[in-house]
């Protein structure tokens, strides 16, 4: 899977000359990248307040974050445990940029969700490409995310009776019985499957059941 063009990384890093050289090691292989100075800096971006009870909604572009540790403010990982809970840190990868210091609190983000972290002085190379694994990974996701919120539009369309009818109909209950249980005739289950599958985009009942299936 090739990435979009508007596939972003973004360095929060308080040092100038780690924001210049990764973003310049960045344009070297043709990645976008936008750079912020401090935690505050990359929420203000993301018109984000700093308060963790707040909603926020979701990216729709792919991306990564690459996330000093240590920072003045707030910290990269106070920051990335405020992003992890409001969903953006899963759509947005985090590899955090550590030095050797820092590194047991890098590889414990790492269990808690942080996509990788990189021990400063890092391989370029080799930075690069988990970069591109990231935002791969957030491809994916966002691609994911978008294909389940167009199916849970498609489940809101449905009537409280389509509802009953397709739960029987994805057991595989023929039509029969379903206007037994329902106390309906034949000819109404057999109107409400017809407008069950046209409303969820399906053919068969097979297919209804294999796309409920992916639902999360």
């Amino acid at each position: 899977m090739p990435l979009t063009f508007d596939s972003t990384v973004y360095i929060v890093d308080d040092d100038i000359s780690v924001r210049e050289g990764m973003a310049w090691l960045l344009r070297t292989r043709r990645l976008l990248s936008e750079s912020y100075d401090s935690a505050e800096a990359f929420l203000d971006m993301l018109q984000q307040p700093t308060d963790a009870a707040r909603a926020t909604p979701l990216p729709q572009h792919a991306g990564c974050i690459l996330l000093d540790v240590r920072m003045p403010g707030m910290s990269g990982l106070a920051l990335f445990e405020l992003l992890q809970s409001r969903g953006i840190a899963q759509a947005w990868p985090v590899i955090f940029l550590t030095g050797h210091a820092d590194v047991p609190t890098a590889v414990d983000s790492v269990k808690r969700g942080a996509f990788d972290f990189c021990e400063k002085p890092f391989s370029d190379n080799a930075l690069v490409d988990r970069i591109e694994q990231a935002l791969l990974l957030s491809q994916e996701r966002l691609k994911a995310r978008s294909q389940q919120d167009f199916l849970q539009s498609r489940l809101g369309e449905l009537t409280e009776r389509e509802r009953d009818v397709m739960r029987l109909v994805v057991e595989g209950v023929p039509n029969k019985l379903i206007a037994d249980q329902l106390d309906i005739s034949v000819r109404t289950v057999e109107v409400h499957r017809s407008r069950i599958f046209e409303k969820m985009e399906v053919k068969s009942a097979v297919e209804l059941a294999n796309l409920l299936r992916t639902l999360t």
